[in-house]
């Protein structure tokens, strides 16, 4: 199983993405009941909010985009635990005017 965390936005667009290999990790019973417990179905819509992150948390077959505001609970603690264990990676701002790497 894979869980993939991505930060976007912030004053400067950047975005951050974590990568956890979850099924490697030696507390790999706890993320999954950590995984099963957040509510995959249940994110209220919030309107964007400029110059702060939002969130996509991705683990198959769920996917959903928090505002910063929405991190909270059960979410907060999987987007820490990723943070801390995943493989982090810079990718380029994404969006229009975007600049791309050469």
């Amino acid at each position: 199983m894979r869980l993939i965390v991505t930060r976007m936005g912030g004053i400067a667009g950047l975005r951050t993405q974590w990568d956890v290999d979850v099924d490697a990790q030696p507390d790999s019973a706890d993320w999954e009941i950590l995984i099963d417990t957040v509510p995959w179905d249940e994110v209220p819509p919030a309107p964007p909010e400029p110059d702060r992150y939002a969130y996509r948390i991705r683990c198959e077959p769920h996917e959903v985009t928090l505002q910063e505001r929405q991190v909270r609970g059960p979410w907060r603690t999987l987007v820490d635990r990723a943070q801390e264990t995943g493989e982090r990676r810079r990718l380029p701002p994404a969006g229009p005017g975007a600049r791309r790497p050469e």
